[in-house]
């Protein structure tokens, strides 16, 4: 880490999530002023575990207040924005459609409206999805490719992309976008997702449980790779201001199954339990992976974990979480 992020004046939206919570932990150790928006403080959030709510500034309110996002970068005098606050849940997605677009689309644009009406704008990284593309014909995913999400979620994440293209282009507004896959790693307490969920029944002594069929191809990212990938693009993007209104792909560009995903973690703690394949998933994209070309070309990005080496740091971090909660509950 050099010294580009010393004092620097950084709001994080969504910062009490999985990637916002170690993306504050990476600017903190860089030497970053953080400011975080909140709306719901999570109790089990790597922010709160880790102490690190104790060293940000909090904002308090909701990602749609215009003028509460305006405020927050006049008053902290905001250089950088990592906009990461969104309903992250597909199934969320698929029962509340109107939250969803609320949250990802018009949080989105309050968000760049604000930042647009500042004095001197911020630089702005939005995080996109993998699920922006949609189902394509030609695999792996480029940043070239259209956006053709058509359920709640995977339209969302266009929107909000697009909404970034749009005040860049017409703007001038330094924004870059991030696409990224399904992010894994300590913190994440959403179990219905695969790999926390795995953990966690694997733990339990409970047969780990597979929504779809199993076949569902996948890209996972660690989040501690997409942490620092964040940091790198938003220092890219103030250095070099050409690549304004640029999407980039950050990906370990590993084609993966639901069901392997879970026998690798079956295997690498030592289990013996075989996974309940229940088949009930809806509205998913049967194939998912992303190109990082781009980002390796053009940023001189590559990830630091391999994939064992990032499950076995995730298998950790759940086996002292679990157990902390489970010394709690008895002590109650």
């Amino acid at each position: 880490m050099n010294d580009f992020w010393q004092d620097r004046r950084v709001l994080v939206t969504g910062c009490t999530g999985l990637v916002g919570a170690w993306t504050v932990r990476a600017l903190l150790e860089g030497g970053a002023h953080v400011v975080g928006l909140v709306r719901d403080q999570v109790a089990g959030s790597e922010l709160t575990r880790g102490g690190l709510f104790d060293r940000i500034d909090v904002v308090h309110g909701p990602l749609e207040d215009e003028r509460l996002l305006e405020r927050a970068f006049n008053e902290y005098e905001i250089r950088t924005v990592f906009h990461l606050a969104a309903q992250t849940i597909v199934g969320t997605a698929l029962r509340s459609p109107l939250s969803t677009f609320e949250s990802n689309i018009k949080g989105t644009w309050c968000l760049l409206e604000a930042a647009r009406r500042c004095p001197k704008p911020p630089d702005v990284v939005v995080a996109s999805s993998d699920k922006a593309y949609g189902d394509q014909k030609q695999l792996p995913y480029t940043e070239d490719a259209p956006l053709l999400g058509r359920h709640p979620y995977d339209v969302s994440k266009a929107c909000s992309d697009m909404l970034a293209a749009t005040y860049a282009a017409t703007y001038k507004l330094p924004v870059c976008v991030t696409r990224c896959g399904n992010f894994y790693g300590g913190g994440d307490l959403n179990w219905n997702r695969l790999i926390p969920g795995t953990i966690r029944s694997i733990i339990r002594g409970q047969r780990p449980v597979l929504r779809s069929d199993g076949t569902l191809i996948r890209d996972y990212f660690y989040v501690k790779d997409g942490a620092r990938a964040y940091l790198h693009l938003a220092e890219q993007l103030s250095r070099r201001p050409e690549l304004a209104g640029e999407a980039f792909n950050f990906s370990n560009e590993l084609q993966i199954t639901a069901l392997e995903m879970t026998e690798r973690l079956l295997q690498l703690m030592g289990s013996p339990l075989r996974p309940d394949i229940r088949n009930e998933a809806r509205h998913e994209i049967p194939h998912q992976y992303l190109s990082a070309a781009k980002a390796r070309t053009m940023l001189g990005w590559s990830p630091s974990w391999s994939l064992d080496g990032a499950l076995v740091e995730t298998v950790a971090w759940y086996g002292e979480f679990l157990k902390a909660n489970t010394i709690h509950l008895i002590a109650a």
